[in-house]
């Protein structure tokens, strides 16, 4: 909004002892952040516009230094004003990770962000974290179908489809809470990491950090929304992030014979969450870019519920009525 631009330029100016500043759209957000980017004597710099009213800097400030401290690669954070919820900090460039993931460098830099994992794993605290309890799992599922389903599709499910759903995300939650308990950063993946100089990544949109299940941050990078690998690829990589978690103390030997269930069902927990944000960004926020992706994403889901007989209920809704009104959808809407 031009109020708030007003205000950060106003705040910058003062800080960085400037008669002006230039802002550039540094990138965009799936939330109610905003990013800017601008150069000060030589140094590239971002400045955080997070509205007090919507987001919190004070979180944000104090993850990325407890991070910071354990040899990750968060932002420096060089002036706080969290009254207005405005932050200065430092410029990773503009070397994501969606934009360089191919099968030539995929390997190094997964390894890279597994390392990251593992670190956040074993060594960052979940004291002060919000727990990833089941009331706070069922409110994320449930985006599916509010969002999803009802108001952007217009579907009404039957007694039967309810059923299946209901017994699907009762499944689900089960097997998140029976997970060992780690910190969690929640948006782990290929939009959200950097490379950097060493360390590498720099991790970004880490404040919605919680308590939660070993596998959904994993889960997150490896079934990503945003980019897809063959199944067997993912699972060699997940598998040989087992192999560090229980060299680094965050699992035992024993949570084997159930990883591979873990890691499945918490990637369905994520991609029903995902798609149900991905129609509210577009349906409340006016923010459509993000329409592609329910596909790769609720596809997810068919790729394994086969395994998982709690699921052929909510995997039939999915390839039966979603997937249809979606693509009706689209053909539907005039090309641009």
């Amino acid at each position: 909004m031009p109020e708030r631009r007003a205000l950060l330029e106003n705040w910058l100016r003062s800080v960085l002892d400037r008669d002006e500043v230039v802002l550039a759209p540094a990138s965009g957000d799936a939330s109610f952040r905003r990013y800017w980017r601008l150069d000060h004597e030589g140094t590239r710099y971002i400045a955080m516009d997070a509205p007090p009213g919507q987001e919190d800097t004070g979180r944000f400030v104090r993850l990325a230094r407890a991070w910071r401290d354990l040899g990750l690669r968060t932002p420096e954070i060089y002036r706080e004003n969290p009254q207005d919820g405005f932050l200065l900090l430092e410029d990773f460039g503009s070397r994501l990770y969606l934009d360089h993931l191919d099968g030539a460098s995929a390997d190094r830099l997964y390894g890279d962000a597994l390392g990251a994992l593992a670190i956040i794993q074993a060594c960052a605290t979940t004291a002060g974290l919000p727990a990833y309890d089941d009331a706070f799992l069922r409110r994320e599922m449930a985006l599916f179908r509010e969002w999803l389903v009802e108001r952007h599709l217009g579907l009404a499910l039957t007694a039967e489809e309810e059923a299946d759903l209901e017994a699907a995300l009762t499944y689900l939650a089960a097997s998140a809470l029976e997970q060992p308990r780690v910190c969690v950063h929640r948006d782990f993946h290929s939009r959200n990491l950097m490379i950097t100089a060493s360390p590498s990544p720099g991790i970004l949109d880490f404040q919605d950090a919680v308590a939660g299940p070993v596998t959904y941050d994993l889960v997150s990078l490896l079934r990503d929304c945003y980019i897809a690998w063959p199944r067997a690829r993912v699972e060699e990589w997940a598998w040989g992030y087992f192999a560090l978690a229980v060299q680094s103390g965050i699992l035992r030997q024993e949570a084997e014979a159930a990883f591979q269930r873990w890691f499945d069902l918490m990637g369905v927990q994520r991609h029903l969450k995902a798609s149900g944000i991905f129609a509210r960004l577009h349906r409340r926020d006016g923010k459509p870019g993000y329409l592609a992706d329910i596909p790769r994403t609720l596809g997810y889901i068919l790729e394994v519920a086969p395994a998982y007989p709690p699921l052929r209920g909510l995997a039939d809704l999915i390839q039966a009525r979603v997937l249809p009104a979606l693509a009706d959808m689209t053909s539907q809407t005039p090309a641009t």
